[in-house]
């Protein structure tokens, strides 16, 4: 139990930004992945404790900005696999009647012991359509995969490095970069204007200072 503690309150850190976390969790990334880690320590979120507070659905963590938010279920192991069952199934039940009803896309944030690099993996809870922000967001985070009875599990392998979960999450939105189709129509445009601007005839241009 202290153990978990432990490894909510680290993750609670880097999703807070606080520099000291970030580069505790990162010391053995590459450079690349600290790099994109520390993109929260400009656009960090307010973390609030859930855990204990009675109210089901509500995960360990819940991270707050002001475009998204989530509740975040907080796992540790030495496996690489978690099935959810008994407990584990109903609070994955919980989380997933929270989000349909709503409109939140709840997290598991798996974390694996004794793994150099970054150890943390994110899933999402499948909570069927969602809006604005999440909806992006939900076509990059993966799903808890299914057994093969159909029941939700956690396989480190196959969920999203915490350091791009970051990136994903706390790159600048706000600043569009030139599409393909904007270049094109841009160009488009400059070639009619010069189509339209008279061409001056050949013998003039000689009188032409």
């Amino acid at each position: 139990m202290v153990q978990g503690a432990q490894y909510e309150r680290e993750l609670r850190h880097v999703l807070a930004g606080i520099p000291e976390g970030v580069r505790a969790v990162t010391r053995s990334c590459t450079e690349s992945e600290r790099a994109q880690a520390r993109l929260v320590i400009e656009r960090p979120f307010l973390v609030v404790r859930a855990a204990g507070s009675g109210i089901e659905g509500s995960g360990d963590l819940l991270a707050l900005r002001g475009d998204i938010c989530f509740p975040i279920e907080v796992k540790s192991s030495k496996e690489k696999k978690l099935y959810l069952n008994g407990r584990l199934a109903d609070q994955y039940s919980a989380l997933e009647d929270v989000g349909k009803r709503c409109g939140l896309m709840p997290l598991y944030a798996y974390r694996l012991k004794g793994v150099r690099g970054d150890s943390w993996r994110i899933f999402r809870i499948d909570c069927g359509e969602l809006e604005g922000r999440l909806s992006i967001l939900a076509r990059r985070i993966p799903s808890c995969p299914l057994t093969s009875n159909g029941n939700p599990h956690l396989i480190w392998d196959q969920g999203m490095p915490l350091h791009r979960f970051l990136a994903l999450v706390c790159k600048e939105t706000g600043k569009r970069k030139p599409t393909f189709d904007s270049i094109q129509e841009r160009s488009s445009s400059q070639i009619e204007s010069c189509e339209l601007e008279p061409e001056t005839p050949i013998w003039m241009k000689g009188f032409i200072r």
